[in-house]
């Protein structure tokens, strides 16, 4: 009988990390999929120019396993948010043309996001001196 628990046990718990290995799996593609790594790639393209040319090629590749090991983090952190269903329901939509488009435009957005963003703030500064005088 101990046997049979064991066994049954053990195929549970196996089970179980195949299970989340294949949730992990598919989140790590949503965030590709969906631009989100690029987006760390994007953000960090510049910090390569302020590295002298004979250690570009070794930052780059620490850099690339930085990005790796947020994706990895930030695949937890949905996984805990979310259930493997709707991941697979998210990447449906990443899959489509329009999610396509979506992600293809992440660095456009971004870009004219930013100039929004620092007009915004412009603004809020002067609508805070009206109010702090």
């Amino acid at each position: 009988m101990k046997k049979a628990v064991l066994t049954f046990a053990l195929l549970l718990i196996t089970t179980i990390g195949l299970s989340q290995e294949a949730f992990k799996k598919d989140v790590v593609n949503y965030l590709e999929v969906s631009g989100q790594s690029n987006t760390f790639k994007m953000i960090t393209k510049d910090l390569v120019n302020n590295i002298p040319e004979a250690k570009k090629a070794e930052f780059q590749k620490e850099l690339d396993a930085s990005i790796n090991d947020l994706m990895s983090k930030m695949a937890d952190m949905y996984m805990s948010e979310f259930t493997h269903d709707e991941i697979k329901t998210l990447l449906k939509f990443y899959e489509s043309p329009v999610g396509k488009k979506l992600t293809d435009k992440t660095e456009v957005l971004y870009t004219k996001g930013q100039t929004v963003g620092q007009e915004w703030g412009m603004g809020l500064q002067t609508m805070m001196m009206k109010y702090m005088q």
